[in-house]
């Protein structure tokens, strides 16, 4: 978000001190403590006047922080099944997916497309092609032991990815950030998804192609596992809520 805040030359962000009291302040005032989904929405605040020029935003930044029970989002035990969208994830010489924004339009017009097809997400190639991500996560797939992943200079490097890589050298497999072709993923041994609400999701079929045996493989499987142990050890506490 910081990031994508300075790309977007945003003024007066907060700090990251802030931005986590305002986490716990929302989930506290709510009793929100487990099974909870927050996303965070940063604007650059109240302008004097309209118009596109940021300059008009004369209050500094505003943060909306959204806290929601969410149920689980995909079937992460038994698989999902993906489609490839005709809608492209747009280049860097449009608007550069690194940034996070709300102007998601093609990633929605692309999940249309899987609803249509009664699939889980839908894969969304460059301009070239090759496979970028879903609409809505990023993806790996597994072929004679190793992982590959594409190259995110089309999609978002999200965190979740970033994490799954690394825990992926832990395991001590091969990892590779390529360019790969759709048909690498319809012929792949395993096919896995990661984001942030899905956490890390098998794939079991592609366009109608069943992937590896149709059922979730042993690599995926593994870093399940390892994800599990990961985010059950780590992360930022709560403060104890206390009741006046």
């Amino acid at each position: 978000m910081f990031d994508s805040a300075k790309a977007l030359a945003f003024n007066n962000v907060p700090d990251r001190e802030e931005i986590k009291g305002a986490i716990f302040k929302t989930l506290m005032s709510n009793g929100m403590f487990d099974n909870a989904h927050i996303r965070l929405t940063l604007t650059r605040g109240k302008k004097v006047t309209s118009g596109m020029s940021p300059t008009f935003n004369l209050y500094g930044c505003t943060l909306i922080v959204l806290a929601e029970w969410k149920p689980p989002v995909y079937d992460n035990s038994s698989g999902i099944k993906l489609v490839t969208a005709t809608t492209r994830r747009n280049s860097p010489n449009c608007i550069d997916s690194k940034i996070h924004h709300n102007n998601l339009i093609n990633n929605i017009l692309a999940k249309i497309e899987g609803n249509v097809a009664n699939a889980g997400d839908a894969i969304m190639l460059d301009k070239d092609g090759f496979v970028s991500e879903t609409n809505a996560t990023n993806i790996f797939l597994v072929k004679k032991g190793q992982v590959s992943t594409p190259h995110a200079d089309y999609c978002l490097p999200g965190i979740t990815r970033a994490t799954v890589m690394d825990l992926v050298r832990k395991e001590n497999i091969v990892l590779h950030e390529r360019r790969i072709s759709l048909s690498e993923f319809h012929a792949a041994d395993e096919v896995w998804t990661t984001g942030t609400m899905g956490e890390l999701t098998p794939v079991v079929m592609i366009d109608g192609r069943v992937i590896g045996t149709g059922e979730v493989g042993p690599i995926t499987k593994q870093i399940q596992n390892a994800y599990k142990v990961l985010t059950t050890e780590t992360g930022v506490p709560i403060p104890k809520h206390v009741e006046k």
